[in-house]
């Protein structure tokens, strides 16, 4: 137990929950081994500490750990990046450099968003794993390398082997040891103790008074969904900070910086002392999500589709008396061959690829096209966006129109 709690103050991890508390365990344990190690868990969760603990507590804490985001590296290029390249191996390799596999040799790599690898190097990885073997782009000459790697994602990896997106012999070489991080809403007893050291940070940096919570702040802020988990809270922790002229928060100021969607989800999923579900991906929260949107459009739909219809019904005034007389008769909506079409149309069925494909539209055009802001607005990684757009068929020139 000194063990663990040193680990914690050493690497400025919060929380006593026993979930974080087994997978820190599971961290010292493997450490001292050669072992692959998959971390799993929601975004924003705290995954990359655990590569860190892995590292510092290894026979090879002297040597290099290399951190690696694999969904910021263009497709292009990640080949180069990770196990370098020839001079001269492609368009602007104007001399031979190492990747991160030669350069962490006798080191600790971590690999996050591991599940973005495009399959080509997928299957380069797969043979670093199983023979310590790989070849720089553009070369013949086979290299050997001595790396621990540490893998971390956010997706689940069964469905993307399902899909033909994951190889299924690469998840088995990495997933020897599994980690599996907690979501903040597991945790709910270190939820207080984490805002409490963000508002404190916060009021050091800026030399103002630290925030404080009601009692019944404090129950709104635990029972909360959480959906972007630590790096939400953070944020959240930092606005009221910066924002509120009041040091004591209440419920009343609380509740404008959390999502309504999220606040509703977090009451559904504590009554009747219920859990939410644990995997959640991405796709289901953006269906969550745009339901709210849409049912509001579909409101705003009918209250236009009424005043159309009153609209119509009333006689066309023509003061002038250009109109042919024929013209002043009314006829109610439901007389126009149009009108009547419409209503006899059977909808089309609202497939799960509609609502995201309208969901990442509004966030574009929130966002002005950014596609950075709108993955972090999503909470996914660029790659994923841009794949999911390209999938959806999205044009982004008719969104910035």
């Amino acid at each position: 137990m000194t063990d663990l709690t040193a680990i914690k103050n050493r690497f400025g991890i919060i929380g006593n929950s026993d979930a974080l508390n087994r997978a820190l365990e599971i961290a010292i344990r493997v450490a001292p081994t050669d072992l692959s190690v998959l971390v799993t868990g929601e975004s924003g969760v705290g995954k990359e500490f655990f590569p860190q603990v892995i590292h510092a507590c290894s026979a090879r804490k002297h040597n290099k750990y290399i951190a690696v985001n694999c969904g910021a590296i263009p497709e292009g290029t990640i080949d180069s990046e990770l196990f370098g390249h020839e001079k001269g191996a492609f368009t602007g390799a104007v001399e031979a450099r190492k990747g991160y596999f030669e350069e962490a040799n006798g080191g600790t790599i971590f690999l996050d968003e591991v599940a973005e690898l495009p399959l080509s190097t997928q299957v380069r990885l797969l043979r670093i794993l199983q023979t310590g073997e790989f070849m720089r782009v553009g070369s013949a000459k086979v290299q050997k390398t001595d790396v621990r790697v540490v893998a971390a994602t956010n997706m689940d990896l069964q469905r993307a082997i399902e899909e033909g997106r994951f190889r299924e012999d690469l998840y088995y070489r990495l997933n020897t040891v599994p980690i599996q991080v907690p979501a903040l809403r597991e945790r709910r007893e270190d939820i207080f103790l984490l805002f409490r050291k963000f508002a404190a940070d916060v009021a050091t940096q800026y030399r103002m008074p630290a925030i404080s919570l009601t009692p019944e702040a404090r129950q709104m802020l635990e029972n909360y969904y959480w959906r972007g988990n630590i790096r939400q809270l953070k944020n959240v922790a930092e606005q009221i900070s910066a924002i509120e002229e009041s040091r004591l928060i209440t419920p009343e100021i609380l509740a404008k910086y959390l999502p309504e969607s999220q606040t509703s989800t977090s009451v559904l999923s504590t009554r009747g002392d219920q859990t939410p579900q644990d995997q959640m991906n991405t796709e289901r929260e953006l269906l969550y999500k745009v339901l709210f949107d849409m049912r509001a459009d579909i409101n705003d739909l009918k209250r236009m589709l009424a005043d159309l219809s009153q609209r119509a019904a009333e006689p066309v005034k023509d003061p002038a008396g250009l109109l042919p007389a024929k013209t002043h008769s009314s006829l109610p909506v439901s007389d126009y061959p149009e009108a009547a079409e419409v209503e006899e149309q059977t909808p089309r069925e609202v497939t799960k690829a509609d609502v995201l494909r309208e969901q990442i539209i509004r966030a574009l055009k929130r966002n002005n096209g950014r596609r950075r802001e709108t993955a972090a607005d999503l909470f996914m990684s660029e790659r994923t966006l841009y794949r999911k757009i390209k999938e959806l068929g999205i044009d982004e020139r008719s969104v910035n129109d």
